[in-house]
């Protein structure tokens, strides 16, 4: 199978003009091209004043591919397509004495799941909140009602955190065994568009992601493995440094010496638990701010020029940085082209934000978080949990400044930078629901955080022409970025001080993302399954 990269077409090009432009990118006859898929399609809207195209990399077979690749030896745009097919670690023995679990259910613990069963070593897996249908009504219960249900919200219940977010599934990782391509094929074997596969930013959308997460649970439970809702792990059982099991709810035992935890960032009771049992972790960097929301027609514009609004391209995003002058980077955080601003907090009397959009983000407002990074030897020292205490101290008092009822901290930009507290809103709705209560947010993050975002958004207006629009809201507040710890893994993926402990995903400290969290799922689930099967990494 050979590779064409960089081959361009027209936006508005029929879909019948690709294989033309194949053969005569190769130069050979009609006949001679066997089949193509697409690998990737983006675009470049950088040059505002080109002509924006498609640009396509495709994967091909030909009549005689010895011949077209001595044709193109020195086009390095032409050449063998990488092998992106995935390979198994091996099945399960027939005598498997014990079964793995699977702790948390969200990205990362689905494909370790998934993987896992796959395998044929049926998981037990563990999730502490509901299933998502039950979970989607008790997380529009905060959103409507303001009544928050503390183990099935936002960040706790099937599908994790994610399953509430714009459904992004792209990532920067290394990925150098493609394990992301088996992360979205079987999205799309679970009922995910089949765009994802080829699209350069690929998203699924909240309501597509519960039926998405459903058939992927039924699969686990086909092939075997077991899936347990209301199940939080409150304990766990070491014996001379090997993990021998799980205790759920203060009460049942299951043994097993293999653990996979795949916490979310904001399983906070869990991580103090295992900090006190002496589970190795350190602190790590993550990020605090606000979320902002502008017009979305304003990004379309900014971003895409006269392509605003084509339809192929649909809703517009972006990705902003800034150094400050006191030292500090200030950039976009999950950006969310035509969603919401959502109410994301897992504990009571806490506010939190995060970003949501439907497959179709045709929503009237643009969202991202605006997000200054901080680090523990500077802004939070005193051990690993020193992090998590500095997010409970910050929601606390966004709670507080939002009017004690669930409402969130709001200011629009204009004011923001001014340095004076909003009264009204203007042209710019805020979508954050139960609603927000205006004022300074000056007061919800520290004064370094505030000073460096001051300076960054009218920075961000050189970027994107309308910015800094006095109208746009900034929504508070933006904690939970990543986790603020790492539980610190070796080489064979274990815990450092417990043998059987196998941490994973965006919790653990090891991925940031649905994808990269699927990825690291994968590769804990083969770890495991070479710890059981006795072989090499």
């Amino acid at each position: 199978m050979l590779r064409i990269t960089e081959l361009k077409l027209p936006i508005d090009h029929p879909e019948e003009d690709l294989r033309p432009a194949i053969v005569q990118r190769l130069g050979i006859a009609s006949d001679d091209l066997l089949d193509f898929t697409l690998f990737k399609r983006s675009y470049d809207a950088r040059k505002k004043s080109s002509e924006l195209c498609f640009i396509y990399t495709i994967d091909l077979n030909v009549r005689d591919e010895a011949s077209v690749l001595h044709t193109f030896a020195d086009d390095r745009n032409v050449s063998v397509a990488p092998d992106v097919s995935y390979k198994e670690v091996g099945q399960a023995p027939a005598d498997l004495s014990q079964r793995p679990i699977v702790v948390g259910f969200g990205p990362c613990g689905i494909f370790a799941g998934l993987l896992l069963a796959q395998m044929g070593f049926k998981p037990i897996i563990l999730e502490r909140g509901t299933e998502v249908r039950q979970r989607t009504k008790d997380t529009w219960g905060l959103w409507r009602k303001s009544v928050l249900n503390p183990e099935s919200n936002v960040q706790f219940g099937e599908g994790g955190a994610g399953t509430f977010s714009d459904g992004k599934l792209y990532s920067q990782i290394k990925d150098p065994k493609f394990i992301g391509r088996k992360v979205l094929h079987e999205f799309v074997k679970a009922g995910a568009p089949e765009e994802i596969l080829y699209v350069s930013k690929p998203h699924i959308g909240t309501f597509r992601l519960t039926g998405v997460v459903e058939n992927m649970r039924e699969q686990i439970r086909a092939m075997g493995g077991e899936v347990r809702f209301q199940q939080r792990v409150t304990d766990v059982l070491i014996e001379d440094g090997q993990l021998v099991g799980v205790e759920l709810n203060g009460g049942e035992q299951i043994h097993s010496k293999h653990v996979i935890l795949a916490l979310g960032h904001s399983a906070r009771d869990t991580f103090r638990m295992l900090h006190g049992r002496g589970v190795f972790m350190e602190a790590k960097p993550f990020s605090v701010g606000f979320r902002i929301e502008h017009p979305q027609s304003l990004i379309d514009r900014a971003r895409l020029g006269k392509y605003a609004g084509h339809p192929k391209l649909g809703a517009a995003d972006y990705k902003l940085v800034h150094h400050a002058s006191n030292g500090r980077s200030v950039y976009s955080f999950c950006m969310c082209p035509g969603g919401t601003v959502v109410a994301a907090t897992s504990e009571p009397n806490r506010v939190v934000t995060n970003g949501m959009s439907q497959y179709s983000r045709n929503e009237r407002n643009a969202n991202s978080g605006i997000v200054v990074g901080i680090t523990p030897e500077v802004d939070y020292p005193g051990g690993p949990l020193a992090g998590i205490e500095l997010q409970e101290r910050l929601e606390s008092h966004a709670f507080v400044l939002g009017g004690s009822n669930y409402e969130a901290p709001a200011q629009l930009v204009g004011d923001f930078i001014a340095g004076k507290p909003s009264t009204e809103l203007g042209s710019v709705e805020p979508s954050y629901k139960p609603g927000v209560a205006l004022g300074d947010l000056a007061l919800a993050l520290p004064a370094f955080a505030i000073e460096a975002i001051r300076e960054a958004l009218p920075a961000f207006e050189k970027q994107i022409r309308g910015y800094s629009l006095h109208d746009a809201v900034l929504t508070g507040i933006e904690t939970r970025t990543s986790s603020p710890l790492r539980i610190t893994r070796n080489e064979s993926m274990q815990s450092l001080n417990v043998k059987g402990l196998f941490p994973a995903g965006e919790g653990a400290g090891y991925a940031g993302g649905i994808l990269s969290a699927g990825v690291d799922g994968i590769r804990i689930a083969e770890a495991v399954a070479r710890d059981i099967l006795g072989l090499e990494a």
